[in-house]
């Protein structure tokens, strides 16, 4: 079963599940959820809808610069941080707080603003996963962590920690675990910036690609998603696209949009929704 069938089943499973109250809006909900996916065949940008692959590649690139100034996705024409930005700085709306990039980059250290300079300041997860993945393919530590509450945020990371392998024949696989998942607008994103992190990883290694797994803690589609879901249920998936990574390796921390080529992506339309924050 592809990885886009696997989810359109989570989305009917999901729907099947009574409604529950949460922390933000109505939702149905369960607990425990797998996706998988061989990214050496294809790219998982799912095609029953489009994905909007650019802010994909956008936020992900913010993440890897460490930054957590919402500022610098709305100047690129990606709005998706927006809503949360708002509820943490009311007054300036662009400070995030010490979420993925921070954690990801500087682990560790203090958080202070959005616009304080943290060169040098706690650990680098992404310089040493690079590092140590080169130097010690075999080690069970390759480990990248977002989960940290001793600091201030504006949302508890959602894909919260990554483990990445290299496998026998020089393949990277990469397992994710992901605490929170809003099926309908979040779980596409997540499974493409997930297998594009891999793809950047793996080309900043020297290796091929392998296997992406997704493990997910709380699933749930919000009542304002459930229409939008029906939609999406009623197409029918088309071939997955693949993409190229062209650029200079130098630890991922000037990812930019035209080093990365989507081939061969021909989704069905956009299926608009409101973000639920």
């Amino acid at each position: 079963m592809s990885i886009e069938h696997s989810y359109l089943h989570l989305l009917e499973r999901c729907l099947s599940y009574p409604v529950r109250e949460t922390r933000n809006a109505k939702c149905h909900s369960f607990f425990g959820a797998f996706l998988e996916h061989d990214l050496s065949e294809s790219f998982p940008l799912l095609t029953t809808k489009k994905v909007f692959f650019r802010g994909v590649l956008e936020e992900l690139a913010w993440f890897l610069r460490g930054s957590t100034n919402n500022q610098e996705l709305i100047d690129r024409g990606v709005q998706i941080w927006n809503k949360n930005a708002e509820q943490y700085d009311p007054i300036t709306k662009v400070d995030c707080g010490a979420i993925y990039g921070f954690n990801w980059r500087h682990f560790g250290a203090t958080y202070v603003d959005c616009h304080t300079d943290y060169t040098d300041q706690g650990v680098d997860q992404i310089g040493s996963i690079i590092r140590d993945i080169k130097d010690s393919p075999n080690s069970r530590r390759h480990v990248l962590s977002g989960w940290n509450p001793s600091q201030p945020a504006c949302l508890p990371p959602c894909h919260a920690m990554y483990q990445f392998y290299v496998e026998n024949d020089n393949r990277l696989s990469v397992q994710m675990y992901q605490r929170s998942c809003d099926l309908f607008l979040g779980c596409p994103f997540n499974i493409a910036s997930t297998a594009l992190l891999t793809h950047l990883i793996a080309h900043e290694c020297d290796l091929e690609l392998g296997t992406m797994r997704i493990i997910i803690g709380d699933a749930h589609i919000y009542e304002q998603h459930v229409e939008a879901v029906q939609e999406q249920l009623g197409r029918i998936p088309k071939p997955l696209p693949n993409i190229s990574v062209v650029r200079e390796k130098d630890g991922l921390r000037n990812l930019q949009e035209e080093d990365v080529t989507v081939l061969n992506y021909h989704p069905e339309p956009t299926i608009r929704a409101e973000m639920i924050a």
